[in-house]
């Protein structure tokens, strides 16, 4: 195993660094949790699917999906029932109101990265890109 070298160091934290920051300020500029965004955005692709499959694609824990969906849910974005064939499942929908919303959100986000890329050039923003892919898949095979 080689040796971690000082200016690995410096990009681990400022990786930490950057996780820690991006949701924060996401949510600032765009007026929700990235992950909220993330439900929203499936929903609107996807009419209508069941809580439990809902978690599993985005990959978080089902109490967070609970607490994201309710707050979505108090604020009118989507909407929830008992699927009428197994009242186990329950299905969850945008309304026409997080449809309305969802627009202006996708805009906000195009915005927020636009200003987070900032002075970032096509072939800089291309081999971020393919450096952070390269770095997500050695975390998923560690």
């Amino acid at each position: 195993m080689s040796e971690v070298q000082p200016d690995e160091h410096k990009i681990f934290e400022l990786l930490q660094a950057l996780h820690k920051e991006i949701g924060p300020k996401f949510e600032r500029c765009a007026g929700m949790t990235p992950t909220r965004f993330r439900l929203l955005q499936e929903l609107y692709r996807i009419s209508e699917i069941s809580q439990i499959s809902l978690q599993k694609l985005l990959e978080i824990d089902p109490a967070a999906v609970t607490r994201h969906l309710k707050g979505l849910e108090e604020n009118g974005m989507i909407a929830r029932r008992n699927n009428p064939a197994d009242n186990r499942v329950t299905l969850v929908s945008l309304t026409s109101q997080g449809r309305e919303h969802i627009n202006a959100y996708r805009e906000n986000k195009t915005q927020f990265i636009g200003d987070l890329l900032a002075g970032f050039n096509e072939q800089e923003r291309n081999e971020l890109a393919e450096m952070l892919t390269r770095l997500q898949y050695n975390i998923n095979v560690l």
